[in-house]
Parts: C-alpha cells; sequence; structure tokens
C-alpha cells in the first residue's frame, strides 16, 4: 500500500497525492509527492509550513524558484533513479 496524502486547494478542490520520498532540511519536512504512480506522473515538493504546536501539519507548494530548485536537487539525489523537470 503507498502512502498518500490529502488536501483541499485554495478553490476547495480534495486532491489525493502519492508520497514518492520525504526529507528534513533546516528543521523544514518536505514531500516529494506525485499525482499517479505512471512514469508520466506530475511530481511536486511541498514544505511543511505548520507551526510546532499545530496538531496537523500543513503543506504548501513551493513558490521560490531558489529554493525548489534546491530541495529538487536533494530529492533527486536521495532517489537516484527519477529526474525532476
Amino acid at each position: 500500500m503507498e502512502d498518500r496524502i490529502e488536501f483541499i486547494t485554495e478553490e476547495g478542490e480534495r486532491v489525493s497525492l502519492y508520497v514518492l520520498e520525504q526529507t528534513r532540511i533546516n528543521n523544514t519536512n518536505y514531500l516529494l509527492t506525485a499525482d499517479s504512480l505512471e512514469d508520466e506522473s506530475n511530481a511536486y515538493i511541498l514544505k511543511d509550513t505548520s507551526a510546532p504546536e499545530d496538531e496537523q501539519s500543513l503543506y504548501q507548494m513551493i513558490e521560490d524558484e531558489d529554493e525548489l530548485r534546491d530541495v529538487g536537487r536533494i530529492f533527486e539525489e536521495l532517489l537516484e533513479d527519477i529526474e525532476l523537470r
């Protein structure tokens, strides 16, 4: 069974993503997710933006291009058989 997360977009749409990998960088959790497990799936990197006292994690898409590139490189190293584009 694959790990999946579900979240609600700003438009109120429920989206379910497969969690491919996770990592922690500078005390921030990141998830590498995909909309399917097929070869041509869309990958998304999510950043945990919740406060330490929050009961649930709050993940958001990374908007900063430099941060996205840097975290993407780390995930590529963790999963040597994938290439993020």
